[in-house]
């Protein structure tokens, strides 16, 4: 999964935050309170990332109405797995990861890290 443009990641992260289906209007509505942009652009935007499986859509009168096909979570860590996986030393790149970790990342981590052994374990 590639890294989300600009309008994508906004689209994206909209919808993420409101947890419910929205239509282009209804994102569009939204980005307006920050800065204007045009229907057709939020429109052809949303197409773009229903064609790159990012959102799934139905009809809802005569209006696309879009849900994302997959959590922020599981996006965030499709690209963590795209970069370790492109790179000749993933230890490397975890190790200077790490040590740009803030406190609280790394005691997210470490329970994250619980959380998996737990699970593989039961």
């Amino acid at each position: 999964m590639r890294q989300l443009g600009e309008l994508e990641a906004e689209i994206m992260h909209r919808l993420w935050a409101w947890g419910r289906p929205a239509s282009a209007r209804d994102v569009l509505t939204d980005i307006n309170k920050q800065r204007p942009l045009a229907y057709s652009t939020v429109k052809t935007v949303a197409d773009i990332l229903h064609r790159k499986g990012m959102l799934q859509r139905h009809k809802e009168g005569r209006a696309w109405v879009y849900t994302p096909t997959c959590t922020r979570q599981q996006y965030t860590a499709s690209l963590m797995k795209e970069a370790l996986g492109s790179n000749p030393d993933p230890a490397g790149t975890l190790v200077s990861f790490l040590e740009d970790m803030t406190p609280e990342e790394t005691e997210a981590l470490r329970s994250a890290l619980r959380t998996v052994k737990r699970r593989s374990n039961s």
